[in-house]
């Protein structure tokens, strides 16, 4: 990309070179109230050419030196985070007493061998009846497996303040009878 911007660079000064060669007449040029006389023909069409290309330069220029001066800042500020973030970990591991992260051993604990505690498993729960749900399907067939395996409970559902009055508790049926 580079080159093709020297070479087009390039052709575009030597046909500027050549113009300039080929047309020696001079001109007046008018803009409303002012008048120059005596400008050579060349020079009207070369010197806006150079002005625009002087112009972007500068701009790209100016526009790549923001976008380093960017890159630094965020580059800055991603050490003053990780940094943040390392003492951070520090403090957690230090509250949570972790061993130290960085992978260099400590004195203490080199020389200290810790024996991992063994847990007994725990006893398994005793299995309890599987219950499928139905989607309304309401063949005899699907109907015929369920079946009741306790009696429901009783629960008071509400007790009076005064005592005065008392209400008698109720069965609650479970879900889907």
């Amino acid at each position: 990309m580079l080159a093709a911007a020297l070479i087009f660079g390039l052709a575009l000064g030597v046909a500027a070179t050549v113009f300039g060669y080929s047309n020696t007449n001079t001109v007046t040029i008018g803009f409303s109230v002012y008048h120059l006389r005596g400008v050579p023909l060349w020079s009207v069409a070369i010197v806006p050419v150079v002005l625009v290309i002087a112009a972007g330069t500068l701009y790209h220029w100016w526009n790549g030196l923001h976008h380093f001066t960017e890159h630094m800042r965020h580059r800055r500020r991603v050490k003053e985070l990780e940094a943040e973030v390392t003492s951070l970990k520090a403090r957690l591991d230090s509250l949570l007493e972790m061993p130290d992260q960085s992978g260099v051993a400590t004195p203490a604990t080199a020389a200290t061998t810790v024996e991992p505690v063994v847990e007994p498993a725990p006893e398994p729960a005793p299995e309890e009846p599987v219950v499928v749900a139905s989607n309304g399907d309401d063949s005899k067939a699907a109907r015929k497996g369920r079946k009741r395996l306790t009696e429901p409970e009783t629960e008071t559902v509400a007790v009076a303040a005064d005592s005065s009055s008392e209400t008698e508790p109720r069965a609650e049926t479970p879900p889907g009878a």
